[in-house]
């Protein structure tokens, strides 16, 4: 039971009635280990493999961490927290064997009590299921490895703020608890300590302070089973306020528990229980508790001794101190040859003639090769004697300065350089050695993408780069079938001129490879000079002379509209001659077009 709400109670009842805001309380005491920690609430000094994550579930169940006392008689005036329960639900992720990071999420599952109503202190009752604060933690291993006898390290948890501040489960604020840890394993033996300050914000409840503290813990268990894999153990935790000691802001536990790891048959899961009471009347203390937790933490297997450094673990060297060799005779594995053993390495040439007589090799004609190993130093099958390139592994081939050497991609497109047409210049496969790994003509007119200023067009060749592998006459987007040069027409008629036949032909050709395109609106348009409505005419004219003239050359007419809008579309400045030139023109605008199935191809415009 908690002394200090008895003085709380003494305190208001010589000062008159009262409401002392108790709620806003850190009440838990137990912080969880993390997984793959030995003890439940004492934290280990290592980080536990290589690169290894842990998981775990722990349940922790607090009897009476908040009890109301009268102070004298200690007459039980009610329990303002009888019963709090939470779900822990931690992961744990080591780094290189040294650095870990964790976090850990505490879930109020139970919470309740009497929310008694004494001596004028009215005390909420507890509000059930909460969340609480979120635990981040970072751990460094300083000196010893997992399986030392002694271990230090440090580390440190930051808390924040979470949960409810009105459920008994945290107090609304960042916290911080630095630690010093150490610890070991002696065969069967464990051990573990921990200690440090948290850092907290200050808060007065009646005429208690709480406040900053200093932490400690330590717990020793021992390993039974042949596997180990049975853990008994006991530990103890607790803190007391720094700057004000008192019983009633001190806590300490004890608990005693077991631990199984589920060997042979699930070595990675563990299990434990543990429960022990309250050792003093703190604040947060209870009467006891008791926690179970179910963990996923890889066994770290023990390292494997090489004492001498011949590369023969120490478990199977018959000779562990002195570097050997390997032996099909047990009693003589990792042992050294014999010094006046006429054949050292017993590959069937005497020390007298063997070039290497430590090493088994082959018979040689050359007196500096006999018995040594054929050499195959890059692994590839290919000996250094014929390998043209002896570090880097290869592949066979009739040319004795590529034999042995790797196939290499040099513009790494994918092609070997052995049958890259192009071995400097990504490019792609074909089945033509002669452009197998050049880069591609994706609209195949005669021009290479890299030197194609309009890779996915179809053009010709010109002079100027920048126009070289273009379309002469014709281009199509998506929204217009677009003409580099204007149709003629005699002046003032509808008479269209035969220099424009190979332009015309190309819009006609443009059409049937692209039946996609399902309609197209023939648009005649005129500059502003003479009336809009002999334009308007005019343009109408024109635009159905160039509709009858694709027609003719073989376009479906249902594909096909025409229209004349005269000069209420220009395009430039009718002000100008140059502009005026512009405005009068034919265009090809697309108003329906079929949905591509994939992803939209490439234009094929004619030349």
């Amino acid at each position: 039971m908690c002394a200090a709400l008895a003085a709380v109670l003494a305190h208001t009842n010589d000062a008159g009635a009262q409401q002392v805001q108790t709620q806003q309380i850190d009440l838990p005491k137990f912080n969880p280990s993390v997984a793959g920690d030995r003890f439940f609430g004492v934290p280990s000094p290592y980080a536990a493999g290589e690169v290894t994550f842990h998981a775990q579930a722990l349940l922790d169940y607090a009897r009476e961490p908040l009890v109301l006392v009268r102070e004298g008689n200690e007459e039980d005036l009610g329990a303002v927290v009888s019963d709090q329960m939470f779900v822990h639900i931690g992961l744990n992720f080591s780094i290189i064997d040294r650095f870990s990071i964790n976090a850990d999420m505490p879930f109020a599952v139970l919470s309740q009590g009497d929310a008694p109503n004494a001596g004028g202190i009215a005390f909420n009752q507890p509000s059930g299921a909460a969340v609480g604060d979120l635990r981040l933690g970072l751990r460094v291993r300083l000196i010893g490895d997992y399986h030392d006898a002694f271990q230090l390290g440090a580390g440190g948890y930051v808390w924040v703020p979470t949960g409810a501040d009105d459920s008994y489960v945290s107090d609304g604020s960042v916290r911080g608890q630095p630690q010093l840890l150490m610890g070991g394993r002696a065969d069967r033996f464990i051990w573990s300590m921990m200690a440090g300050p948290s850092f907290r914000k200050a808060s007065t409840q009646g005429i208690i302070e709480l406040g900053h503290e200093m932490n400690w813990g330590g717990g020793v268990g021992v390993l039974l089973l042949e596997e180990r894999s049975l853990q008994l153990g006991v530990e103890t935790y607790g803190g007391v306020n720094i700057e004000n000691p008192d019983s009633r802001s001190t806590n300490a536990e004890v608990l005693g528990g077991v631990k199984w790891r589920l060997a042979p048959w699930a070595d990675m899961l563990e299990l434990g229980l543990a429960g022990g009471p309250g050792l003093t009347t703190g604040i947060g203390t209870p009467a006891g508790r008791v926690v179970f937790n179910f963990a996923y933490t890889p066994n770290i297997p023990p390292p494997r001794n090489d004492r001498d450094g011949d590369k023969i673990t120490d478990e199977v060297d018959a000779c562990p101190d002195t570097p050997g060799v390997p032996s099909e005779d047990p009693k003589k594995h990792g042992c050294p040859l014999p010094a006046n053993d006429p054949d050292r390495d017993k590959d069937g040439i005497l020390n007298e003639k063997d070039a290497c007589p430590d090493v088994p090799g082959v018979p040689n004609a050359d007196p500096k090769k006999n018995g040594c190993p054929e050499k195959d130093a890059d692994g590839d099958g290919i000996l250094d004697d014929v390998d043209a390139c002896p570090t880097e592994p290869g592949v066979p081939s009739d040319d004795p300065k590529k034999h042995g050497c790797p196939l290499r991609d040099k513009d790494g497109d994918g092609v070997t350089d052995d049958v890259d047409a192009c071995p400097d210049i990504a490019g792609v496969k074909t089945d033509d050695p002669k452009t197998n790994g050049c880069p591609p003509d994706t609209d195949g007119d005669g021009f290479r993408d890299p030197d194609d200023a309009c890779p996915k067009e179809k053009g010709v060749d010109d002079p100027d780069p920048s126009k070289r592998g273009c379309p002469k006459l014709v281009r199509v987007t998506d929204k217009e079938i677009v003409i580099l040069e204007q149709v003629q027409f005699d002046f003032g008629k509808s008479t269209i001129k035969r220099e424009s036949d190979p332009l015309l032909d190309s819009v006609a050709q443009v059409l049937k490879e692209h039946p996609e395109i399902l309609k197209i609106e023939v648009q005649g348009h005129t500059d502003n000079k003479g009336s809009k409505q002999l334009n308007s005419k005019l343009s109408d004219d024109r635009a159905k002379a160039v509709k009858d003239a694709l027609i003719k050359r073989g376009v479906d007419a249902g594909r096909l509209v025409s229209k004349g809008y005269g000069p209420d579309k220009p395009i430039a400045d009718n002000a100008k001659e140059d502009g005026r030139a512009k405005n009068r023109r034919v265009q090809f605008i697309v108003v329906d077009k079929k949905a591509p199935a994939g992803p939209n191809p490439a234009s094929t415009p004619a030349p």
